[in-house]
This record gives C-alpha cells, structure tokens and sequence, in this order.
C-alpha cells in the first residue's frame, strides 16, 4: 500500500511511494508526531538523478526487515533537496561539520525540534568497506536517544550553535576592488590542471562559473594563460565522456581526471551553464567546435527536456533498468549493426570504441584525437569521417531511442529554468536562432503566468510573488531567493533578445519581492528564505557558488545590469552590499566563488551600455545587432527600440532622448555616465565596444 509521499508532485518523493517505511513529507504533520511521541526525526535527502540515492532505497527503504526498524524508532522524513534547498543546505551543512564531508544521500538524526545531533550520508544495509551498517546505525542513534537524553541535547545545542553562528558572515569593511579579482585569477591559475583542464586531481566538475572568470580575466588584463587554461577545460570535456556524444549534452561530473566516465545523470543547471560558457568562448575565440557544442547541447534541451506547456525539466536520470550509465553505451558490434561494417568501423575509430571497452566491458563514445588528427593518421579525407561522425551520431541516437531510457525528473523548478531561459536567451542573440528566442520566450510566459501566486491582500505594489516547483498542474511552495535571483536575471537576458520592456519589468517585480523580504538588513546579502517563509532551525544564507551559483552571486550581476537599464541607483548599492560579505574571502577561496567573482568583474569593469534605435527588423539594425553580439564583450547591457516609443524609454532609461540619425539604425554606446557620439556604422561599435574610444573632446556628457 502506498505511503504519503503517493500525493506529493516531486518525482524523488514518489519513488518512494511503495517503500514499506511509514515516510513523511517535510511539514508540521511529521514534526508534531515526533514532539508527541518523543521520537527522534529520521531526515533523509535526496534527488531523483542520485545514483547512490537509488542504490540505498533499494538495499535499506525496500527492505521490510530495516523498514520496520524505521518505523518502530523513528519519524521518517523525506525530502527533495531541489524542491527544498533550505532543509537541503541547513543539513548538508550540520553533516559536513559532523563528519568532514557531505554528499546525497543523505541521512540525519533530528530532535523533534528539529535540530541535528547525528548524521551521514549514505549507509549500506550490510557492514562494507568500513562502513557500519544502518541497521546498526539506527539502533546505536535509538539507544543513544532512549537511554543517554542528556548527551544527544549536548550535542544538539553544539550543532545548533554551530549552524546559527556559520550563517553569520560579516561584511568586509574594504572597498571591492581589481585586487581581489587578480589574486582569485592567480589561486585559480595554480591550481589548474595543465594536461586536461579543470581543476587538479578526481573527481572533475565542469566549474563553468570559474571558466567564466577566468575568459574575463583575461578580458581585463590579457593574461593569456588564463584563456589558455579555459579553452583547454573546454575542449577536453567537449571530447570527453562528460559530454553525450550521442545526443548532446552534459553529465554531472568525471569520476576520472580525464573526463572519462562521469555520473550520468544529466542536471538542467548544468547545462544552462555550460552553454553560456562555450557561447562566450565562441564569441571570443571563433571556433566553431564551442558554436556547435552550445547548439546541441540547447537542442538535446529542446528535444528532451522541454514540458508541453514550456517549462525546462529538472533532470535525467543516471540508470535504466537499475544500472549506471547502460542506455550510454556501446560495444563496437553495437555500432558496427547500426551504421554498417565501414562506416561502423571508422565510427569507433574515431570515438575510441574498442573490445575491451573503456567503462565495465563497453564504451563511453568519447575522442582522444581531433578528426584532423584522424584523417591526418589514417589518410581519410577530413569530410569523409565528418560525414561518419554526423550521420553515425543521428543513427545511434535512433539505435539509442529503443533502450529503456533514464528517468527524466519532470518538475519545473523557477530557479534552474532561471538559468536556461539566460542560455536559450543569449545563444538567440548570439547565434541568431530563433528558433531559440521563441523557447524562452514560450517558458518566461509559461513561469510568469503559471508559478506567479495570486496577490494577497495588502501585497506591496510593484511585488511578485513566486512558486518553486510545478509539476501535473500543481505550482506549489514559496520559492526561495535563488528563484527570484536566477529568473529575473534571465527576464533582463530575454529581453536582450527581444527588445519587449515587459521582461524588464517583470524582472524588477521580481527583484522588489527579493529586496523587500529576502534582504538581510543587518549583515548584508540575501537569506535563502523569505520572511514569510517556515521557521526553521537557522535561517540559511547562501554565499558560495557550488554546482549551482549562489543567489547572491546572480542577484549582485541582476542589480548591477537592471542599475544600468534603469539608472535605479539603489539597485548598486544593494549589489555592492550583497558581495561584501565573501569579499574578504573570494581572493583567496576563488574556486567557491566563482559567480560572485563574475559580478565583481562586472561591477569593477566599467560596463558598455548600448542603446540601439531604429526599426528592430530592418537590415541595418540586424548589423548592428552583429556588432554588438559577434565579439565576447561580456560586461555589457543592452537595449533597443523605436526612436518614437516613449514607453520603452519611461522603462529603460537608457533609452531616453536617443534620436535616430539619417533615418539609419543608430547606436549609442556609454560608459560611466558618458557617451560616445551616436554612430551608424557596424565597425565602430565593434571598436567602440572593444576599447577603442575617441578622443575625449568627441564625446558628450549624458
């Protein structure tokens, strides 16, 4: 018979609908049980992609004899941590201080107040590797409960004190300055992998965050060790096994130092992420391997990630039928039935497909030579093997549909369809798609009609009021500050795309919700949580960057861009105080904080403003757009209309009093409160954008 978690939407949660442990959903129904029969919270965290996660419910959660266990001692409580990265973040952070590291699953012991007193991550159900098992565990924490109440409060309050002083961190009383952001390129320098990019050592994380930095790095002071050292990341995970080389798109990380074999389940933050940065590489370098890894990448999205109503899923699963990484991979008489003996053959060749395979007796398609070097080596015209490698990858992904596919976790999170909607937002302005133009626009009215909650009475003007998840028809929980953060600054991206004021304002309805309950007036930054939201043992405050950047680190970038579009000083300030917290810790930490790092760069850098005027379809302007999007000038604002549109121009300032010259589409490019004259002509805003201003005498105070 079903538990409770059969009427929840997230789909981690009703993967353990049938499990015989009496499980609850996080909520005051399972916290009174606990305070009303003195039982100790059992709190274990999850998602739905978590390899290990499904290894423990299958041992423990599915085992009637350990269930029981559960049941008799304990209140058992489930959580999504990306339904709730509150209760995530609180616990992860309690587990990592008890024993030295974190990971999911994860398992905590709580007293009915909720507050830690013992915890790990994942148990086996028998004693393995040095592990105890967690039956054992489970009656040492109940002995321990039952019999020694005095010792769990110790070490609850030393837990509890632990969390509430950990999310104070005060702010620097330095100034931000180019310091910082060349001591956190340096850290970040030593520390890189030289042969294969990333950081040192295994497991390897894409870190795109840090890749970014460090092209603006190189931007800012043209240190060109810094551009060497991302483009040679990029390319290794773009040859790699981390990268479908199927059908696009990125697993989560290597398990390896070469990019090898990763988990593979497939996040949507992830490759939000990682197609912004090969976007930004292309923009730079021009090469087209980053343009097309970009373009599959958002069309692995499109075709298999994208709801009916045009919300981004959350993720795809790392096993089908119960094994890591079988719908992946290949033996080369897999292929070689596919694609025919030749074309089979050179397909293995060329992605390193052999007998004795590279990952459990098969093989993760992967490159360890460029298709030049392959050509070159086995003299076989280039187009040749890219006629192989086109219609051999289209093939396989056909052989590859027939499999018994990797759950996709089908919940909309507002946050992480943030970050996409940025990428499909920029890969349109950049690639000139579309075709990708209309997905981010068909998900920001999807979000902005679907997850908006109804205004309740009294509701400030001007506010709006978000859910986090949506999934079969039901938008639920208050979103947290990373969703306010991550979408309204991919509204600011979308409207870069579209020139529609709308997202403009949709943004700052966003960022006054954020600032009116999530700042925190008395340190400075953001909590993670509203002051409408639940209480919870400590109110979370999230400054590092991880797998996913910190709302902080969005919010500061979102200001700063919506400062520049609006002239809404206190939208600086506000972004100013939001990093001041990490500033004493950035330049030395770097790795942590990559994003902030990011609106550091952004705010340090004297930032373009570009006001565009003239027809928005006309030739012209569409060679201006090319000026403005064909180079990698990433600290920059865009803004575009009408030079007759005077309610484009009460939205975005920026726009104000810009008349169009010679009927031609007219540029305006500024800096620090000061423009350069209007020009009409393509090549100078490329100049203009690059550096190369005119003599101070032909510019204009604004």
């Amino acid at each position: 018979m079903p538990n409770r978690l059969a009427e929840e939407t997230s789909p981690y949660l009703r993967q353990h609908a049938d499990n015989p442990v009496d499980w609850y959903p996080w909520g005051p129904e399972a916290l009174q049980k606990s305070r009303e029969e003195n039982k100790p919270i059992l709190l274990s965290v999850g998602y739905s992609a978590c390899h290990w996660c499904h290894v423990m419910a299958h041992e423990s959660f599915e085992n009637e004899r350990i269930a029981a266990i559960m049941n008799e001692h304990f209140v058992n409580i489930k959580v999504d941590r990306e339904e709730r990265p509150d209760i995530d973040s609180i616990y992860m952070e309690a587990v990592q201080a008890m024993t030295g590291h974190g990971g999911w699953p994860m398992t905590v012991f709580l007293t009915p107040d909720g507050v830690p007193f013992f915890g790990g991550t994942y148990f086996p159900a028998e004693d393995r590797h040095g592990l105890p098992s967690f039956p054992q565990v489970l009656q040492a924490v109940s002995r321990l409960y039952k019999e020694q109440p005095d010792k769990v409060q110790q070490s609850a309050a030393e837990i509890g004190k632990f969390l509430k002083d950990s999310a104070t961190m005060k702010p620097s009383r330095s100034e931000p300055n180019a310091g910082i952001l060349d001591d956190a390129a340096r850290t970040m320098l030593s520390q890189f992998d030289r042969v294969h990019g990333g950081t040192e050592g295994a497991p390897k994380f894409p870190q795109p965050m840090n890749l970014e930095f460090m092209l603006k790095s190189y931007r800012r002071t043209g240190d060109t060790g810094l551009v060497a050292m991302a483009e040679l990341t990029l390319q290794k995970m773009a040859y790699g096994g981390i990268y479908d080389q199927v059908g696009g798109g990125f697993h989560r990380y290597s398990v390896d130092d070469v990019w090898l074999v990763p988990h593979f389940e497939k996040m949507l933050y992830d490759n939000a992420q990682l197609t912004r940065i090969y976007l930004q590489a292309y923009q730079l370098t021009g090469n087209v391997l980053y343009r097309r890894i970009a373009e599959e990448t958002l069309d692995y999205v499109t075709r298999e990630m994208v709801s009916p109503e045009g919300g981004f899923y959350s993720a795809q699963d790392a096993d089908s039928e119960g094994v890591e990484g079988k719908f992946y991979v290949w033996t080369p008489a897999e292929v070689i039935a596919a694609l025919g003996q030749e074309d089979g053959k050179l397909f293995n060749l060329i992605f390193d497909i052999t007998q004795r395979g590279n990952f459990e007796g098969h093989n993760i398609p992967h490159l360890t030579r460029t298709l030049e070097t392959v050509a070159a080596a086995s003299n076989i015209p280039l187009d040749r093997l890219e006629e192989v490698v086109r219609t051999g990858r289209e093939k396989l992904y056909t052989e590859r549909s027939k499999r018994v596919p990797p759950g996709t976790d089908d919940k909309v999170l507002v946050g992480w369809n943030g970050l996409m909607l940025r990428a499909f937002s920029e890969a349109a302005s950049i690639l000139e798609r579309s075709d990708y133009r209309q997905t981010a626009i068909r998900n920001a009215e999807f979000v902005l009609s679907t997850l908006v909650q109804p205004t309740g009475e009294g509701a400030p003007e001007g506010e709006l009021r978000l859910f986090r998840t949506y999934k079969d028809g039901k938008a639920h929980i208050e979103a947290f500050a990373e969703d306010y953060a991550f979408y309204a600054d991919g509204l600011i991206s979308l409207y870069e795309a579209t020139f529609e004021p709308r997202w403009i304002e949709r943004a700052r309805s966003l960022v006054s919700t954020l600032l009116a309950h999530f700042w925190d007036g008395e340190q400075g930054g953001f909590f993670s949580t509203a002051d409408y939201h639940e209480t919870l043992v400590t109110r979370p405050k999230d400054l590092y960057d991880n797998a996913i950047p910190s709302a902080n680190s969005v919010a500061a970038e979102a200001l700063l861009r919506l400062f520049l579009l609006t002239t809404e000083f206190e939208y600086e300030k506000y972004a100013v105080e939001a990093m001041r917290p990490v500033l004493d810790v950035v330049g030395r930490a770097p790795v942590a904080f990559g994003r902030v790092l990011c609106a550091l760069d952004f705010y340090l850098s004297s930032p373009s403003e570009v006001a565009l005027i003239g027809p928005l379809q006309a030739g012209d302007m569409m060679e201006m757009l090319r000026a403005v999007w064909g180079s990698y000038v990433p600290n920059k604002v865009v803004a575009a209309a009408l030079p007759d549109d005077a309610e484009a121009a009460r939205i975005i300032p920026l726009l104000a009093d810009r008349p169009q010259v010679g009927d031609r589409a007219t540029a305006y490019v500024c800096r620090n409160y000061i423009c350069e004259r209007p020009t009409t002509d393509p090549a100078e805003v490329v100049s203009l954008l690059a550096g190369n201003s005119p003599p101070v005498e032909d510019m204009e105070e604004v």
